[in-house]
């Protein structure tokens, strides 16, 4: 590595660092000042609102971090060019394929930090400040769908009509097994209690119909069992009924993995958020290498008045991008998107648009 190299890797990662403190302190003091209240109305301890605050700055620097990056790109590569640099760099025969090789190292060093941490580090802290804002932050939580299906072990289906996660207790509930597509034991219930002491649903007033024939109905009988209170094992909690929005956030990529297989084999909703969720984190470390590549794009040639126009160009551009970002995440999280085609649509349109540009900027 030579010290040109050096030098432009040290500048930007200096600056990306820098830049990430400042504006992580300042989203802090804001979010800080819109919650005060809250903090006074519950009477927290200044103990536990910094506890809340070390898991708030993990979360929001590796969502900034591509943005920041970009920022961090714009300024240098402005500044350098400002300074005629980049025009000596270029006169002294270094191409400018060339000179993009240390800005792409320093976004390796940046991209795989942000993989890892938002991939496995920042999630177990996500949790405890998902766990606070549900507690202080928002209001409480009714589950309010009904008619809940869903497959708990291979050909075995639980429905329940309705739950209430206040008192914990479903209503109308079944639970169907069957062999070769046919119904071989039915278990229902007025409703189900959750046993907190037991980990342990108890159903009430229960009723067991086994088919002692399952290859001829019509010749079989069925086979009835009735009780007041059963204790049973299922594989749903009252987790499976709290609120789950962001849930993802808490979750690593190979609990993505699981959390996604787990939905589809219950054949239940929502599974997209998720997908969407994992997609994107495999493609955030691309996003950052084409951010990077615009950047210094927009940011090589010297301009008279200074970076000003560079640096408000470059803020245009980001918004741009994370706003169609958003709308894409949007449609994916609806089902109307693809999750893959959410996840990596932005990097495949702003990379396309950089090449175009990389094609007329002067080198």
């Amino acid at each position: 590595m030579k010290l040109l190299d050096r030098y432009i890797i040290g500048k930007v990662l200096a600056t990306f660092f820098f830049v990430m403190m400042i504006l992580v302190a300042v989203i802090t003091v804001i979010d800080i000042t819109e919650k005060v209240d809250k903090f006074n109305d519950h009477h927290l301890a200044m103990s536990v609102i910094l506890g809340y605050y070390l898991d708030f700055i993990p979360w929001i620097s590796g969502l900034l971090t591509p943005i920041i990056c970009f920022i961090a790109i714009v300024y240098v590569t402005s500044r350098m060019a400002a300074h005629t640099e980049i025009i000596a760099m270029l006169s002294s025969g270094i191409s400018f394929r060339r000179l993009l090789v240390p800005y792409f190292v320093a976004s390796s060093v940046i991209a795989i930090l942000s993989f890892i941490f938002n991939g496995w580090i920042i999630p177990h802290s996500n949790r405890d400040r998902l766990a606070f804002e549900m507690e202080y932050f928002q209001n409480k939580f009714y589950f309010e769908r009904r008619n809940v299906h869903m497959q708990t072990a291979p050909n075995v289906f639980l429905f329940i009509q309705n739950y209430n996660n206040q008192s914990n207790i479903g209503y109308q509930f079944s639970l169907e097994k069957f062999k070769e597509n046919k119904l071989i034991e039915k278990l229902t219930s007025d409703n189900i209690t959750w046993d907190s002491a037991k980990n342990k649903w108890v159903l009430n007033q229960w009723v067991r119909k086994k088919v002692d024939n399952i290859f001829d109905l019509k010749a079989g009988t069925n086979v009835a069992e009735r009780g007041y209170k059963l204790d049973t094992t299922l594989i749903i909690t009252p987790k499976d009924f709290e609120n789950d929005a962001h849930q993802y956030d808490g979750m690593t990529i190979p609990e993505l993995g699981k959390h996604i297989e787990q939905i589809r084999f219950r054949g239940a909703t929502g599974v997209e958020a998720f997908e969407t969720e994992r997609h994107i984190r495999f493609a955030a470390p691309c996003t950052t290498f084409v951010l990077v590549f615009m950047g210094v794009i927009v940011s090589a040639r010297k301009r008279r008045g200074g970076t000003g126009f560079q640096v408000a160009l470059g803020f245009s551009l980001a918004f741009i991008f994370i706003l169609f970002f958003t709308m894409t995440r949007t449609f994916a999280e609806t089902g109307s998107l693809s999750p893959f085609l959410a996840a990596w649509l932005p990097n495949f349109v702003f990379g396309t648009i950089s090449l175009i540009m990389y094609k007329y900027v002067p080198r």
